[in-house]
């Protein structure tokens, strides 16, 4: 039988051209299908990588036929902050409030209760954390008063430029008590400068040329004339109308609120003398329109001493909306604003609910008058200092003390000696804080007028109000109703200046002074500046742009000086004309400062 042979089949270009025609057509479905798969909700990880199939391998990846969506980047979370040291204060042998023989009150909302808590916690930061504001808002700055200076000061010639200083016209108040007048601008006499947003400044009522200035940095100054003036840092020139309060002078700085709203908060050194005006008191001010929104203080009769001076700057808690305000009739005001402020309709109120502590001691005088001969006074003149939940501050019967704010329990006391009327300055030193503190010489209590005493300088544990270190290298005399000791407040190095802290001492040899270095670890003099005047002027340290330190310190001679941080040496001095008692700012580098000579200046660090 013959075989058959099987014929071979030839490939055709045509055979080949169908073969292509169906991989294409397969691979089209696998995509169809995927695409449907996705369609119907399944999650695909952004980002995931897809192995490639081999007909991508072969063909190459299909080209999608819609517009890819754009990748968005995922956002960088906020870093965590960093956990606020725990301060939790107690007393020991030698701080306990009983060893003072303290007894305290506690006043809400008109009714006296027996204990107190509140219900919205105070629990302060650093004071690098008080405002986001750019400027100086209160005395010395924030709540550690450590920084009346903003910015960095751009530092050549290390001269003040006198010959382009610009000055400003004030007044004078006549006294309600004794003779003469109250003029220009007193102790503690420290303007405010603020750099006002440009969406808050639209609805101010400053001049058109103020509100037109990009960038405009405005000083408000309240001063011994009873008047609040506003003026444009640069030139001096008036950026609204002054606010009279009514021939009430002004000692103390004012201050305004931390959160940019336009408040300000304003108590009066004195009574006034215009007929129909009561007694001295608190205000709070709408910068809207310069009107006043809100009074207290005035012969509270809560109050153990029939005085309502106010010469210390007030804190505001942003957190809870809370006024923080010690007064020299012996009563911390602890006030719930309430605020109510529409940008868009540029309106501002406040419906206080107020909270009062008073207290006494086993030597303070507890029957209503201002005659100290029958006791030490009560009364609060230096501005408090807040840390997390507490306040601490000395006053004029020589008590320093903490104060817990969330249940008005006094914490420690401290002897502090005297009259004092300094500001202290608080430092976290490794997360641990401390106090910087001294006091005046009230002639009549520990001397007579003719005498010297010495002045301690004081280095406090805040925790237990212990002393660290004191130094008592300095005596100081009352003369003719000048008291010495520190009346300015303390200045604390950072930087290049770290390791030191800086006080003036006045009267140390009649009517003259010094500017004082203090190591900050065991308190020995590191150098000291003399001058011809005493200083009641706060210095203030401003940096340049290497983080070198320079001084400025103002006295009763009527000098600004400019002084080299790391030595003490003058670098330069400019004569305003007469006595310096109020305390400078500065921003970046502009100086301002009032005199008692009725001449607020404005003077360029070169």
């Amino acid at each position: 039988m013959k075989t058959r042979r099987r014929r071979r089949r030839r490939v055709t270009a045509k055979f080949i051209i169908i073969l292509v025609l169906f991989i294409i057509a397969l691979t089209l479905g696998i995509l169809l299908l995927k695409n449907a798969g996705n369609d119907t909700g399944e999650n695909v990880t952004p980002g995931a990588s897809t192995k490639p199939s081999i007909i991508d391998s072969i063909f190459g990846t299909p080209e999608p036929d819609v517009t890819p969506t754009e990748t968005v980047p995922a956002e960088t979370p906020e870093p965590t902050p960093t956990p606020l040291p725990d301060f939790n204060p107690t007393s020991v042998q030698g701080t306990r409030p009983s060893d003072f023989g303290m007894e305290a009150a506690i006043e809400v909302n008109g009714q006296i209760v027996s204990s107190y808590q509140r219900e919205q916690r105070i629990d302060f930061g650093p004071g690098s954390d008080y405002t986001d504001v750019e400027g100086v808002i209160t005395f010395r700055g924030n709540n550690f008063r450590d920084n009346p200076a903003y910015g960095t000061a751009n530092i050549i010639e290390k001269r003040l430029d006198d010959a382009n200083a610009w000055t400003v016209s004030t007044g004078s108040v006549p006294k309600v008590y004794g003779n003469g007048a109250w003029t220009g601008s007193g102790w503690t006499g420290q303007p405010l400068i603020v750099r006002w947003p440009e969406d808050t400044k639209r609805i101010m009522n400053m001049y058109d040329s103020a509100k037109n200035k990009a960038g405009l940095v405005e000083v408000i100054y309240a001063t011994m004339d009873g008047h609040i003036y506003f003026l444009d840092l640069d030139n001096g020139e008036a950026t609204r109308k002054p606010i009279n309060m009514g021939r009430y002078p002004f000692k103390g700085a004012g201050a305004l609120d931390p959160r940019g709203y336009p408040l300000m908060f304003l108590g009066s050194g004195d009574d006034s003398k215009d007929d129909g005006k009561g007694s001295s008191h608190a205000s709070i001010i709408s910068l809207i329109d310069g009107k006043v929104l809100y009074e207290f203080g005035e012969k509270d009769g809560f109050s153990l001493r029939d005085l309502s001076y106010f010469d210390s700057s007030a804190l505001v808690d942003a957190e809870t909306d809370t006024l923080i305000y010690p007064g020299e009739n012996g009563i911390l005001y602890i006030i719930k604003l309430n605020t109510n402020y529409d940008k868009e309709a540029g309106t501002i109120s406040v419906s206080p609910e107020v909270v009062k502590w008073r207290y006494k001691g086993a030597r303070t005088n507890s029957t209503k008058t201002n005659d100290g001969s029958k006791g030490w006074w009560l009364g609060v003149e230096d501005s408090a200092i807040v840390w997390r939940g507490h306040i601490i501050f000395s006053d004029n019967g020589g008590h320093m003390m903490c104060l817990d704010l969330n249940t008005l329990e006094l914490v420690w006391v401290q002897d502090v000696l005297d009259d004092t009327n300094c500001t202290a300055v608080l430092e976290l030193e490794n997360g641990h804080p401390y106090i910087y503190n001294s006091t005046s010489f009230h002639a009549g209590w520990r001397a007579d007028k003719d005498s010297k005493v010495a002045i301690p300088i004081w280095k406090i544990d805040a925790v237990t109000g212990e002393v660290v270190w004191k130094n008592t290298d300095y005596s100081c005399q009352t003369i003719s109703g000048v008291s010495g000791g520190v009346q300015g407040s303390f200045a604390i190095g950072k930087g290049s200046l770290s390791d030191m802290v800086f006080a003036p001492v006045a009267m140390t040899d009649g009517h003259r002074g010094k500017l004082v270095a203090f190591s900050k670890a065991d308190g020995h003099v590191v150098w000291e500046c003399n001058f011809a005047g005493y200083p009641w002027s706060s210095p203030v340290v401003v940096y340049d742009q290497n983080g070198a330190g320079y001084i400025i310190q103002c006295n009763s001679s009527g000098y600004m000086h400019l002084v080299d941080g790391q030595t003490g040496t003058i670098l330069y001095e400019f004569s305003l004309g007469s006595n310096i008692e109020a305390s400078p700012a500065v921003f970046e580098n502009t100086v301002v400062v009032g005199t008692r000579g009725q001449l607020i200046y404005g003077v360029k660090i070169k």
